[in-house]
């Protein structure tokens, strides 16, 4: 009998820790109980980090390892990794932490954190790589609850395989006696398949100035969604000090309704959207920050620094997993007018009591450089998380336009539907005997292209949509849509430019004398591109190889004005030119960027003054600079020329952030290397197009997120290996491609064509 009663103790206990292991995701949270202050001994889940509840859920506990900070307003991060290899889901976050310690915490998710350590000063990073906003906590804010089958994708082959928790410990009055913290979040995770991926929606101003004591500043950001339908469940505000409410909004069929509205002096942590919110395809998203200039002597712009603002709003959302992106941003205002009708709600500030500044902004006068501090460190990290996202952009090798038919492919752009639009010469070339020394063409007698010279073609798959030019056109180069799907092109040989529609056989409109190259209002010298304005309609054109000037006409095709000189002898000064090759419009900040070719570097103006803002050169472009294409939110792409004799910079693409012009990212084919690539496009995914005169061929490039310890990045891989170079691969035969300028030749061709003389080129096999 008492060995029946000990077995069936035995089978009791086992049966007590199955039943335990299947316990409720609530009885485990429970075990994290909030206090007001961690002591080291109440690290509760130190020890036990990992807590298994089920056959497929588990908590993951993330604590600071019992830090004393020494100062105020110090930044403190600690990273743990994912304790399981396959993708997880993280459905819910539970805070452990007290606004008496923490001023706030932020869960990144990455591959490679900063640093190794066990904890370490979060001025060196978060993470190496690429960094996402996963969860925020500030003052005592709410838990953020994840809708039910909604979940952050974590491990796996696409997802973070680190945590990274950074701690910002505002007054340390707190840490008088010296005390360990242990403030951190518990992470509920599943292994089971989510329905619903989270993500982040970021809108935020690019272009505000605050005149200083003006009283009412607005900033205003407007996109149209163009993607699956998403659904909003939290959000966040954020500005500097001058910020006094930001609001969001869907717009549908001109009926505003509120996502989010809220105090940027408040706890800026993310807050659950009061009604359910979906966005669905051709919606817009609006936000407003409303700003106070009073109390400032200058100007105010939005920048990094503790004296400059920002105004984002962040939103949390959900789409199917099929369908799941997991972030987006927006930069522009797409309909200013529509702003006339938005809510009285978002132009009232929200009061906020005067105690809750201080406890925002500086808890007494001697952290107030401290404060400042922080305000320049949050800002740079505002700005890197939008506009340096660590992406890498590599080869999309299973697109097969490398084995379309074209001719000299000289210009690129995106329709309307974001499908690939060519501009190619068919079986025109511009070589040696292409212009006499006057700049007119000698080849009349072969007569316009009998081919198709503008292709529309599938993203994905290359194939063909629609084309037409035919009979039109003698040596096409440059290339660009307009918002109304109108397609602008221009033709070195004819020195016009033209409008076509999409499905017009005859030109709509014309600029330019056919076949008479000038320097006046109604002549152009071998004009190389030519950009819309989408909000005015006015249009640019770059004039040209034998012109060193940008021409601005009205809408009706009207002389404007014009800006812009050839380079004189010595350092090449802002508006001088050699070679104005291509042009891209950054309308959200009302700019006109210009690849400046032969200076190598891009040049950019003001688009209602020709007033020029700024040079972005880098030694890495080398002597030539070809083309150039803006990404609202923020990115320049680029491509370069190839290197003369004796130079080491390489032909390639460049990922730049616009804001700074560093170059974040480079790219070159893996398949086959760039001979002379002459355009480039991309889009708001970070899908980029390149079109090489030389190759007669269209690359695809997709962004592609670095990995840390799982999966490989081939541009990588290959530079790992012995006897590789960052140039590419071996130059392929130039043979029937477009010819460089001889030494000895007058006549200008594409080497397209140079300003001055170059190396001769290599013989063609």
């Amino acid at each position: 009998m008492a060995g029946f009663v000990n077995k069936l103790l035995i089978l009791l206990l086992l049966f007590q820790n199955i039943c335990l292991g299947f316990r409720s995701p609530l009885s485990v949270f429970k075990r994290y109980k909030d206090t007001s202050r961690s002591l080291s001994s109440e690290c509760l889940g130190s020890d036990q980090p990992v807590i298994s509840f089920g056959l497929s859920d588990f908590a993951l506990d993330i604590r600071m390892p019992a830090v004393t900070p020494k100062q105020s307003d110090t930044y403190l991060c600690m990273s743990v990794p994912l304790p399981v290899d396959d993708e997880a889901y993280v459905v819910d976050f539970k805070p452990h932490a007290s606004m008496d310690t923490v001023h706030h915490m932020l869960l990144f998710g990455c591959n490679e954190p900063s640093s190794a350590e066990n904890y370490w000063d979060c001025d060196e990073g978060t993470c190496k790589d690429k960094s996402n906003i996963l969860y925020a906590w500030a003052r005592n804010a709410p838990p953020t609850r994840l809708p039910k089958g909604v979940g952050f994708r974590v491990g796996g082959e696409t997802g973070s395989r680190y945590f990274v928790l950074q701690v910002h410990y505002g007054d340390i009055s707190a840490f008088r006696d010296k005390h360990k913290d242990c403030s951190g979040v518990t992470l509920h995770l599943t292994h089971q398949k989510q329905p619903l991926i989270a993500g982040m929606y970021l809108m935020m101003s690019v272009n505000t100035v605050i005149p200083p004591g003006k009283k009412v500043v607005d900033a205003d950001i407007a996109c149209h969604y163009k993607r699956s339908p998403m659904h909003l469940f939290a959000y966040r505000v954020h500005t500097h000090r001058l910020g006094k409410v930001v609001s969001g909004y869907r717009v549908r069929n001109g009926q505003w309704t509120l996502i989010g509205r809220q105090s940027p002096q408040l706890p800026q942590a993310f807050y659950p959207v009061k009604y359910p919110v979906d966005i669905s395809y051709d919606d817009i998203l609006a936000a407003r920050c409303v700003f106070s200039g009073e109390g400032r002597t200058t100007e105010t712009h939005i920048g990094g620094t503790a004296n400059d603002e920002m105004c984002n709003f962040y939103i949390m959302y959900y789409m199917e997993a099929k369908h799941a992106v997991s972030y987006m941003t927006c930069t522009q205002n797409a309909n200013p007018e529509m702003f006339r009708n938005i809510p009285q709600e978002a132009n009232i500030p929200i009061p906020v009591k005067s105690d809750v500044l201080k406890m925002m902004h500086g808890h007494n006068e001697e952290t107030k450089d401290s404060d400042a501090s922080y305000l320049l460190q949050q800002a740079k990290k505002e700005e890197a998380e939008v506009l340096d996202q660590d992406f890498h952009v590599e080869e999309a090798v299973e697109w097969p336009g490398l084995d379309l038919k074209l001719g000299q492919v000289s210009g690129l752009a995106l329709d309307l539907e974001n499908n690939l639009v060519v501009f190619h010469r068919g079986d025109h070339v511009w070589d040696e005997n292409s212009f006499d020394s006057k700049f007119v063409y000698q080849q009349r007698g072969l007569g316009p292209i009998e081919q198709n010279t503008i292709l529309v073609l599938n993203p994905s798959n290359a194939k063909l949509l629609h084309s037409t030019g035919k009979s039109l056109f003698y040596l096409p180069h440059g290339l660009s849509v307009d918002k109304n799907g109108n397609y602008w092109v221009t033709d070195v040989a004819l020195h016009q430019v033209f409008k076509l529609g999409a499905n017009d056989k005859e030109p709509l409109l014309i600029l330019g004398v056919a076949l008479q190259p000038g320097s006046d209002k109604t002549h152009f010298c071998q004009p190389t591109d030519v950009a819309v304005d989408p909000i005015t309609g006015s249009i640019y054109v770059s004039d040209g190889y034998c012109n060193s000037r940008i021409i601005q006409f009205s809408p009706n095709g009207l002389y404007v004005m014009q800006w812009g000189e050839e380079t004189s002898l010595g350092r090449s000064r802002p508006g001088q030119f050699r070679i104005p090759h291509s042009l891209a419009l950054i309308p959200d900040l009302s700019q006109l960027c210009v690849a400046d070719r032969e200076n190598g570097r891009i040049q950019c103006f003001r688009l209602e003054t020709g007033e020029f803002t700024r040079e972005i050169k880098h030694k890495a472009f080398g002597t030539e600079l070809f083309a150039v294409s803006y990404v609202p939110g923020g990115l320049l792409f680029a491509v370069n020329g190839m290197p003369y004799p004796g130079e080491a910079e390489s032909v390639q693409g460049f990922v730049m952030n616009f804001s700074t012009g560093e170059i974040i990212d480079t790219f070159i084919p893996l398949r086959k290397g760039f001979e002379m690539p002459h355009d480039i496009v991309a889009s708001e995914d970070r899908t980029v197009f390149v079109g090489d005169v030389h190759a007669k061929v269209v690359w695809k490039f997709a962004s592609a997120e670095r990995k840390g310890g799982g999966g490989i990045n081939l541009g990588n891989f290959f530079a790992s290996h012995k006897g590789y170079s960052r140039k590419g691969f071996d130059r392929l035969s130039t043979e029937g491609s477009d010819q460089e300028k001889d030494e000895d030749d007058g006549t200008d061709s594409e080497e397209e064509c140079s300003a001055s003389p170059l190396p001769p080129a290599p013989s063609s096999s």
